[in-house]
């Protein structure tokens, strides 16, 4: 099962926070005797931006380790196919993968 992509939501997550900053600090004007309950919303938008980075990461990272988990399942078919095909040595496919699992990593500050 694919998750839903983060971004469109990021996006439009983040340009409805800052409408709604724009709106609280026409309210605040307006209203300067609610000035502390404008700035406990205000505040709480402030974490908007922020929470997009963690989810804009940790999707990089989903997509990275589902990358990385396919690639190894390739491998194994790989293998179990090329023993049930006689190969002579079908544990070149996995050996293969793993080498060139290792080599991301070291290239990439140790990220697979």
């Amino acid at each position: 099962m694919n998750a839903p992509e983060p971004v469109t939501g990021l996006h439009l997550a983040s340009a409805r926070c800052g409408i709604a900053r724009s709106i609280i600090a026409g309210a605040r004007s307006e209203l300067p005797a609610a000035s502390d309950l404008w700035d406990q919303v205000d505040q709480a938008l402030t974490d908007v931006p922020a929470l997009g980075a963690v989810i804009a990461r940790l999707n990089a990272e989903l997509t990275a380790t589902r990358l990385d988990r396919a690639n190894l399942l390739a491998a194994m078919q790989a293998t179990i196919a090329a023993h049930a095909d006689g190969e002579a040595d079908p544990l070149y496919y996995l050996r293969d993968e793993l080498s060139a699992r290792q080599g991301r990593s070291a290239g990439h500050g140790g990220a697979s």
